[in-house]
C-alpha cells in the first residue's frame, strides 16, 4: 500500500492555511463562525480559492459530524429543498432545447438539470478524510429507516458520485492473511456479516492455515478500511454444510491438493456504500488469481445463505396460493417444532417439501425486473453464476435457522458460462440451473422416488401435537 502521509500532510497544510485566511477578516469570510450550513453551503459554492474551499468544506463536515439527529434530519431537507437544481436555469435550458436540439444544447440542458448538491458534495469531498466523511453521511442517511421521497432524491445524488469514485479502476485487491496488521484484522472480525467470527483464534483458523484464503478491496481514499473482503476454502470437493468449511477438527490440505475454490462468505463493510457493488469484481478478480497461482484448481463454487428463503415461505404458509398443496401445507406444520432438525423422520418428512420449494422460490420467484427475490442469489446469479445445488440443513446455525430453516446454496462460477448465464437473466428472466435443481422444481414434494414413508394413520396435525408433548 503506497505511503499517503505525504499528501495528507499537504493537504492539512493547505486546509489550515485555508482557516487562517478565513479567520483574517476578508470581506468575502467575515463571520463564518457566526454562519449557520445553509451559509456555509453556499460560501462553498461560491469559493474560487483553493485553500479558503477546503478550509469551508472541512468546516461543514466538523460541524455536520456533530449534529444530532434532528439537525442532521434538517441538513438532510436543506440539502434537498436548497441545493437542487436552480429551476429559472432550467427553465431557459429546456426551452432552449426545444428550439434548438443541438449538442451545445443538450449540453446546456444537463448542466442545467444537475442539483447544485452535487456539486457541494463534490467539493466537500476536498475536505481532509472527506470521501470518509461523505460515506459515513451517507450511512446515516440510509439507518433512518422511514423517509420521504426528498431522502431519495439527495440519495440518487450521492449514489451517483459515490459509485464515480469507488469504480473499479481506483480499487486495490489485497490478500488478508495472519500476516496482515491487527489494525485491519481487527476490522475483517468487525465487518465479517455471515460467518461470525468469535474472536482471534477463529480468526487464525480461517486465515492461517495453507488451504484457507482471504482478499478485500481497498480504496486510495479509506486507507486501511476494507470494501468488501471474501474468505475462500480450498479443497477437493464441493462442501453441502458450512460445519465442513469451518469445523477447527477438519483434515487441512496443502493448497496444491486442492480442486475446488469454496467461497463461503462474502462481507461489505461499509454500510455508506450500500447498493454500489464491488462484490462482482472482487469474486471475478479472485477466481483469475487463484487460477494463475494454483493451476489444479477446476471448480469455484460460493457455499451461501439464503437469507430471504424463510420470509417467503412463511408468507406461502399464510397465504391461499397454488403454491402449496393441502398436504405440503400440513407437513409443513413440523417447522413450528423447534425439535424437527434433530428428528429424522420429521427432518425427512420436511425435505420432501422444502427442496422442491426452494427450488421454486430460487427459479421462479423474480421481483418486477425480472430479478431473483433473494438478495444472495440475485448477487450470484446476476453476475452469471449457476444454480448448481441445494443444500438441506446446510447450516444450523440460530441465525440460518430462521432466515432459511438452515438452507444453504452452492453457486458455480464456470468462467466460459457466465456472460451467456448473465444474459439469459437480464434478457429473458430465466434463472439458469444444475439439471439437480431443474429436477426438484418439478417435484411436488408428495411423491418423491426413492424415499420410503410411513403410513398416515392419524391426522398430521395431531402427530405434531403428539410429538410437543
Amino acid at each position: 500500500m503506497p505511503d499517503t502521509s505525504f499528501f495528507k500532510d499537504m493537504l492539512q497544510n493547505i486546509t489550515d492555511r485555508g482557516r487562517t485566511l478565513l479567520s483574517s477578516g476578508s470581506r468575502i469570510t467575515l463571520g463564518v463562525a457566526e454562519a449557520d450550513l445553509e451559509t456555509l453551503c453556499e460560501m462553498l459554492l461560491s469559493s474560487r480559492g483553493e485553500a479558503s474551499g477546503m478550509a469551508l468544506a472541512t468546516e461543514i463536515v466538523d460541524r455536520w459530524s456533530a449534529l444530532g439527529r434532528g439537525d442532521a434530519q434538517d441538513f438532510l431537507h436543506m440539502l434537498h429543498e436548497k441545493f437542487g437544481p436552480d429551476m429559472t436555469k432550467l427553465d431557459r435550458a429546456i426551452e432552449k432545447y426545444r428550439d434548438d436540439r443541438s449538442s451545445a444544447a443538450i449540453m446546456a440542458l444537463h448542466r442545467a438539470a444537475e442539483p447544485r448538491r452535487q456539486e457541494l458534495l463534490r467539493r466537500l469531498n476536498h475536505a481532509p478524510n472527506g470521501t470518509a466523511k461523505l460515506v459515513r453521511m451517507r450511512q446515516q442517511f440510509l439507518s433512518w429507516k422511514k423517509m420521504s421521497v426528498e431522502f431519495h432524491a439527495v440519495d440518487a445524488d450521492f449514489t451517483h458520485l459515490l459509485g464515480s469514485w469507488f469504480n473499479r479502476g481506483f480499487l486495490t485487491l489485497r490478500r488478508i492473511d495472519w500476516a496482515t496488521p491487527a489494525h485491519i484484522l481487527e476490522r475483517i472480525i468487525k465487518y465479517e456479516a455471515v460467518h461470525e467470527i468469535a474472536d482471534w483464534e477463529e480468526l487464525r483458523r480461517r486465515l492461517a492455515p495453507a488451504d484457507r484464503r482471504c482478499f478485500a478491496f481497498f480504496h486510495p481514499r479509506l486507507a486501511d478500511e476494507p470494501l468488501v473482503f471474501v474468505e475462500v476454502a480450498l479443497t477437493r470437493s464441493v462442501p453441502a454444510a458450512i460445519r465442513d468449511v469451518l469445523d477447527e477438527d477438519r483434515e487441512q490440505i496443502n493448497a496444491d491438493e486442492a480442486t475446488t475454490a469454496v467461497f463461503y462468505s462474502i462481507s461489505n463493510c461499509q454500510d455508506g456504500l450500500r447498493g454500489i457493488s464491488f462484490g462482482n469484481f472482487l469474486i471475478k478478480q479472485v477466481v483469475e488469481d487463484l487460477r494463475r497461482d494454483l493451476p489444479g484448481l477446476k471448480h469455484f463454487v460460493t457455499l451461501s445463505p439464503a437469507p430471504g428463503f424463510a420470509r417467503w415461505l412463511a408468507e406461502a404458509r399464510s397465504s391461499a396460493t397454488d403454491v402449496l398443496s393441502d398436504g405440503n401445507r400440513e407437513r409443513l406444520m413440523l417447522l413450528d417444532d423447534t425439535r424437527w432438525p434433530d428428528n429424522e423422520s420429521m427432518a425427512v418428512e420436511v425435505q420432501l417439501v422444502l427442496l422442491p420449494l426452494a427450488a421454486r422460490y430460487f427459479m421462479t420467484e423474480l421481483t418486477p425486473e425480472g430479478r431473483p427475490v433473494d438478495p444472495v442469489a440475485r448477487f450470484h446469479l446476476g453476475n452469471g453464476a449457476r444454480l448448481e445445488r441445494l443444500n438441506f440443513l446446510g447450516d444450523r446455525s440460530t441465525k440460518a435457522m430462521q432466515q432459511a430453516h438452515g438452507l444453504m446454496v452452492n453457486y458455480l462460477y464456470k468462467l466460459e458460462d457466465i456472460v451467456a448465464n448473465h444474459e439469459a437473466l437480464a434478457q429473458r428472466g430465466e434463472v439458469i440451473a444444475s439439471p439437480e435443481v431443474r429436477s426438484l422444481l418439478n417435484q411436488s414434494g408428495e411423491s418423491r422416488r426413492g424415499v420410503k414413508r410411513q403410513p398416515r394413520s392419524r391426522p398430521f396435525a395431531q402427530r405434531i401435537e403428539e410429538r410437543k408433548k
